[in-house]
């Protein structure tokens, strides 16, 4: 509990670095528990390491399929990646898991908007 509250303190004051450490020490801890990968990717994404944000949210959505907050971190990291229809598709699925979730129907729009573009 000590390493997810101080993560997430780390995460609203804009110390990613300091953040990353504290999800490392928790995921090193408790390797089943999907909200520290999900805190560290939101972590190693602000901090511009997309890749191992992706990883760490696809651990976390292997751990708890569920988690509609990774899934909507997920369409981000493939967003910013340029992968838009798997971007779509995570959105989508956070959408039908909660469908009043803020700023995610924007989301939706917006990269329904950038697909058709594409086709």
């Amino acid at each position: 509990d000590l390493l997810l509250k101080r993560g997430f303190d780390s995460l609203e004051i804009g110390e990613f670095s300091d953040a990353a450490w504290h999800f490392s020490a928790l995921v090193d801890h408790a390797p089943d528990f999907a909200e520290g990968y999900y805190g560290r990717a939101t972590a190693f994404y602000e901090m511009g390491e997309l890749g191992l944000a992706l990883h760490d949210v696809q651990m976390a959505l292997s751990l708890n399929s569920r988690h509609f907050v990774a899934l909507t971190g997920l369409g981000s990291v493939q967003e910013e990646l340029g992968h838009l229809p798997e971007a779509l598709t995570a959105y989508r699925l956070a959408q039908s898991l909660n469908p009043h979730m803020e700023g995610l129907a924007e989301a939706i729009e917006r990269v329904e908007s950038q697909v058709s573009i594409l086709h």
